[in-house]
């Protein structure tokens, strides 16, 4: 007989003598909420925020319905349909301790490819207001340099000829909304969970670009009836591993098949532009604003382009988690005067927001030794993440003729890490849509580095600054001759060779 308790409805009560469990009555909760993309994130996030709802008495109608979209989500699914949509939350702290809370406010699930037609029915009922995503920055389909929609996208073709059978976000809310015009159904909000600044007027134009082409006479439809309010979402969530199912099930003995890791903090600001109902989240802390813009590129700016320096010039240096790499002193200085000379001179609006503590706490946050967010997951997609993440800093600098020689290392350090290999001649994971293009380029700029930037879907125009490209190509001979971190050394000394 097994020793440990298998998490489903049946045996909650039981594990309740031991965890944190959800007190409310989920077979009273409907699924106000239809959320696309239920990994880690949104399970560690919204769902979190949902569940702490649920338990001080919030209407039982903001459930979820969680939808796997892709074929790749097939495991969650199967996990989440066997635990009755229950999965466990363990919050490391930082002081090494675990707090171990069980989530209830998934209480439907549905996996796309096997039933399209049930996914567009439950976005469009009555009782779906909300239709929420974490699709990550790639999934909303546009070209950087542009800005528009990608339409030569072979599974955009897919559904733009097979419409009932969609396999892209924008091809089920294409005919869901196709379906509640028909049927006189109100419309509803789509909010967006992404890290994507302007996350909402992003998604509202990749939807609107698609149904012109889709569904035209829908446009006016949905430009009156659906609304898309901006967000800035927070929680530092690395990919759940073998050895954390493990320590839940010899801690609690609880066999979770997927539990959620993540940090204790946890931060929501959202534009209250909602089309009609929505939870009363600022119950459990949610901020609502007017205009989350200045919350947005903090966090984005800050947080995100943090992991991305520390991700991208961790792994060259072998390092395998983003603690490890922010311990190294030389490191955590170059990210602290990122921070200070590049990013905060270009943060405006924030009247109120100490970003002295929030730099400080960032530097905490990422040097939580019990987390171990892998150096992987934080550099894969880095195509889609560095033009939002790191970009609009650099073209803001470049406006006012400020600092940007720790971007430019950031970049020629991703050029060099885009080769493939670390400096210990260690193979790097790289995870990444357009990872052909990007080693290939890689390799034609070993002799002329200014050849990376001419990828345009990322870069945009970015080549054509002068100064720019005189930092970048130092900064990529340098790295090339002495490593890493003997540059990282030269820098925060205020030596930089060759220049």
């Amino acid at each position: 007989m097994d020793k440990y308790i298998q998490l489903n409805q049946k045996n909650l009560s039981q594990i309740a003598a031991t965890v944190s469990c959800p007190t409310y009555d989920r077979s009273k909760v409907s699924a106000g909420i239809v959320h696309i993309g239920i990994g880690g994130f949104h399970r560690a996030h919204q769902a979190y925020y949902a569940d702490e709802l649920l338990e001080k008495g919030g209407l039982p109608n903001w459930g979820i319905c969680g939808v796997a979209l892709l074929p790749f989500d097939d495991k969650i699914y199967q996990v989440l349909k066997s635990q009755d949509g229950l999965y466990t939350v363990m919050i490391k702290e930082l002081n090494g301790s675990l707090s171990i809370k069980v989530i209830g406010s998934i209480v439907e699930y549905i996996f796309a490819p096997n039933n399209p037609l049930a996914v567009i029915k439950k976005m469009a009922d009555p009782e779906t207001r909300i239709i929420s995503l974490t699709i990550t920055e790639g999934g909303y389909n546009y070209d950087e340099a542009t800005g528009e929609f990608i339409f030569e996208n072979p599974n955009i073709q897919h559904d733009l000829t097979h419409p009932d059978a969609p396999k892209t976000i924008f091809g089920y809310l294409a005919q869901a909304f196709k379906l509640r015009k028909k049927e006189g159904i109100k419309g509803c909000t789509v909010q967006s969970c992404d890290n994507i600044q302007g996350n909402g007027d992003i998604a509202k134009k990749m939807v609107i670009s698609y149904i012109k082409r889709a569904e035209p006479d829908l446009v006016e439809w949905v430009n009156f009836n659906i609304s898309f309010p901006n967000s800035m979402v927070d929680r530092i969530t690395p990919v759940t591993t073998i050895d954390d199912i493990k320590l839940l099930k010899d801690k609690t003995g609880i066999q979770d098949d997927w539990p959620v890791v993540c940090e204790p903090f946890k931060q929501w600001v959202i534009e209250d532009d909602f089309i009609s109902e929505r939870p009363a989240w600022e119950d459990v802390g949610v901020k609502f604003v007017e205009d989350v813009t200045p919350y947005e590129k903090m966090k984005l700016s800050l947080l995100n382009a943090g992991h991305s320096v520390l991700g991208v010039l961790g792994a060259l240096m072998g390092y395998n988690t983003i603690d490890e790499a922010i311990s190294n002193p030389a490191m955590n200085v170059f990210l602290r005067s990122f921070m200070d000379t590049e990013v905060t001179p270009v943060l405006l609006g924030l009247e109120g927001t100490n970003l002295r503590s929030y730099k400080d706490s960032l530097i905490k946050r990422f040097g939580n030794i019990y987390m171990k967010d892998q150096i992987d997951r934080i550099c894969s997609e880095s195509s889609a993440k560095i033009p939002i993440f790191i970009l609009p800093t650099i073209q803001a600098q470049l406006r006012e003729n400020g600092s940007i020689k720790y971007a430019a290392f950031l970049i020629a350090a991703w050029s060099i890490y885009s080769l493939g290999v670390d400096e210990k001649g260690k193979q790097l994971n790289i995870n990444d849509a357009i990872k052909g293009e990007l080693n290939k380029t890689a390799i034609a700029s070993v002799n002329n580095p200014k050849l990376f930037l001419e990828i345009d879907n990322v870069f945009g125009n970015l080549k054509a600054s002068k100064l720019f490209v005189k930092h970048y190509t130092n900064a990529y001979r340098n790295i090339s001759k002495y490593g890493v971190e003997k540059c990282l050394i030269y820098i925060n000394n205020k030596v930089q060779t060759n220049d």
